[in-house]
């Protein structure tokens, strides 16, 4: 079989990162970014061989063609860069509401922009778009967050349509139960698992699975698929 390129946008920690060792555990290389390039060099290295890191921050899309120009032919992209945020309208901040917006849906845009002309265009390449489940259940604070995966949701359908033969497709995860971010949070976790079928939060293997099946499933594209073991049901 030939090796595959993957870009993983936001793959130095969290499931990003984990979605890069699968490539590479798989047999493919894996082109992962970060802010920091050192940083993302050092994950790349611990990694091992197939691994690639650079220094890539879609929050300045202004510079993320120049970041990217090193990348040959691409068969994959996942945009799994994220920030947590806290934000209400009665206590709007504009700067973090804006770095947010920036990030997800102009920095998302411009990295398929930028890598337009190396992506290969045919049904066996696919993009994941990495949203979150507050899109359609939204928590006190998630103003900007519900609002950018809206967006993502509908920036999924563009692009999708406008791509093909290329794939696109967003992945929505519920709460992650094995994700560093909730490890101090038992309380809350006991909550959603008592909310959720079968009394267990999904995984970060879980998500892993899903992008995979993304990013390799030639018959889906433009769809919005939540990982979250059927939380929302109950």
């Amino acid at each position: 079989m030939t090796q595959r390129t993957i870009v993983v946008v936001g793959g130095t920690s969290g499931i990003g990162l984990e979605i890069a060792k699968e490539v590479v555990a798989r047999g493919d290389r894996v082109v992962l970014t970060g802010r920091d390039q050192e940083r993302a060099e050092a994950i790349a290295a611990s990694i091992g061989e197939g691994a690639t890191g650079l220094g890539v921050d879609i929050s300045e899309p202004e510079t993320i063609a120049a970041s990217l120009a090193s990348i040959g032919e691409v068969n994959g992209l996942v945009l799994a860069a994220i920030e947590r945020d806290a934000n209400s309208v009665r206590e709007y901040d504009i700067t973090r509401a804006r770095r947010l917006v920036t990030l997800k849906l102009v920095g998302y845009t411009e990295t398929v922009h930028a890598l337009l002309d190396r992506l290969v265009p045919t049904v066996d390449t696919g993009i994941v778009l990495f949203g979150g489940r507050a899109k359609d259940a939204p928590y006190p604070g998630s103003t900007t967050v519900a609002t950018i995966n809206g967006g993502v949701e509908g920036l999924t359908h563009s692009m999708a349509l406008e791509l093909a033969p290329m794939r696109v497709n967003g992945l929505h995860p519920g709460i992650i139960g094995d994700s560093p971010f909730w490890a101090d949070k038992t309380a809350a976790l006991e909550g959603y698992q008592s909310r959720t079928p079968g009394g267990k939060l999904a995984t970060m293997g879980d998500i892993v699975g899903a992008t995979m099946f993304l990013l390799d499933n030639r018959g889906v594209s433009g769809i919005s698929l939540n990982v979250d073991r059927g939380w929302r049901l109950t």
